[in-house]
Order: structure tokens, then sequence, then C-alpha cells
């Protein structure tokens, strides 16, 4: 928002220096800097400004809620078009290029306060039965397998040392790394909350079974106990995905992380 009311802005002020200010100023008077300068900037904002609305925008991991696939501090590149071309602030579809796939990994806004963005994993489409019980992933009566991958640990906020354990799964084309904590519920059914189609699912001490309404997409972190996603808040409608993630430009601590492609 904040970078189209400076296009707007500095695009008022380029418009008018080139349509009646420089006429009447005169050949070979010096321009005013009120002027000089927002014609200097408004090409670079409005370059800036079609980049990251309709080709790629870039993104910085705030939490482990994606470990071991993304770390905090990694930056990210995400792409805005592989899920359709829309309108930038009101955020209107104008071209459908694609549907989400299962096991992509997506940014949207979070449904419950539209100005933050989110990263997970796509788990549940449209239609589909999701249950996740005992540790264990269901999709449409089918058990997704994980393979035990040996142990990962880490550092919470806080200085909280973590042992997980770490396991490989497959959804769609995408194999990757899951974290889980046995001794921690599947879900922790106290931070349950009321969400759209909350009616289509069903919650107990196992942990829980949904049906993805139309339009909207089931969401979870991969390490899956450190994650708040469609478990607690519900589903992601299509109006309010961003794009796909399928870049890590950059980590001040790790430098052997840049370049890496997301899987």
């Amino acid at each position: 928002m904040i970078m189209f009311l400076l296009l707007v802005a500095t695009g008022a002020v380029w418009a008018l220096d080139h349509y009646w200010l420089r006429h009447r100023r005169g050949a070979g008077r010096h321009e005013p800097w009120w002027v000089e300068y927002p014609k200097s900037f408004f090409p670079v904002i409005l370059v800036v400004f079609l980049l990251r609305s309709f080709l790629v925008e870039p993104f910085k991991i705030p939490s482990g809620s994606m470990l071991p696939t993304l770390l905090v501090g990694d930056f990210i590149l995400v792409n805005k078009f592989t899920y359709g071309i829309r309108l930038p602030i009101i955020n209107v579809k104008l071209v459908d290029v694609s549907q989400a796939r299962r096991g992509e990994i997506m940014v949207f806004r979070y449904p419950e306060n539209p100005s933050l963005d989110y990263i997970k994993r796509v788990v549940g489409l449209p239609g589909d039965q999701i249950a996740y019980r005992d540790k264990r992933l269901w999709i449409n009566g089918k058990e997704i397998q994980a393979t035990p991958d040996g142990e990962y640990n880490y550092v919470e906020s806080g200085l909280n040392f973590v042992s997980a354990r770490r396991l490989r799964e497959t959804l769609g084309e995408h194999r990757h790394a899951i974290l889980v904590q046995p001794e921690i519920p599947s879900v922790h059914l106290p931070g349950v909350r009321w969400f759209p189609f909350r009616d289509n699912c069903a919650y107990n001490e196992a942990g829980f079974s949904c049906t993805v309404p139309p339009g909207h997409y089931f969401l979870m972190g991969d390490n899956r106990d450190s994650s708040s996603d469609s478990r607690y808040w519900g589903f992601v409608p299509e109006a309010n995905i961003v794009g796909k993630a399928f870049l890590i430009w950059w980590n001040f601590d790790d430098f052997g992380r840049i370049g890496r492609w997301i899987n």
C-alpha cells in the first residue's frame, strides 16, 4: 500500500510536469526540486511495484514452523503468478494460470488477520478429506507414509532446546522432511478456534479430521508440533493466496543456503 501511494504521488507529479508545468516553465529553465525528485523516483518505483505485484516478492522467514525445510532468517522469493495474476491491493484475480498442488509451499494472507502473511505447505485441496491422528496423516482415506530420517535438534526462541524426530513424507510430487515430537499431542485442543466451515471438522484427543470446502485449502507446517496452521485457525480461502515459495536467495547465518530451490 505504501509503495502504491508513492507510485500514485510520483506519477501524478510526472504527469503534471509532462502535460502542463514544463510548457509553462519554458525551454532551458531548471526544474524545481519538488518536480525533479518525484520524476526521478517514479520509474524506479513503477518497476519495483510491477515486479513485486505480478512476478516475484521477497519474504523473510520469522519462525521455525517450517523447519527443517525453511530456517529462521531465510530470505525467500515467492512466485506471484503461479496461481494466477491478481490486481495488487484488492487481490482480485485477472488471469487463472494454475491451481495450487498438494505439497507446494504457499504464502498466503492469514485468514484471521489478512494484513499478516503466513507460509505453510499445502496438504489438503478443495474437497479432500484430511485426518491427522497419532502423528500420522491421511488424505482421502489413504495414509501418507512417513519414513524415519534421524533426529533433528534446534533451539527455539527463548533458548529452549528441542529434540525432534525427522521423517520423510511425499505429498504430490514433493518429497520433503517433517519434524514431530512424540510427547506432544497431534492437536492442542484448547488452541483450536472457531472458524468458517468449522462444522467440516471433528476433533478429539487423538487428532482431527476435516473435509476441505470448495475454494479453500488446508495447510500445515513441516514442524508439525510447533506450527500454528489450519488445524487451529481453519481453511485458507483461494482469495488469500499470495504465491508459491520457490527459492532461498539469502541467509546471513548460513551462506550455503543461498540459491537453494524450495521443495
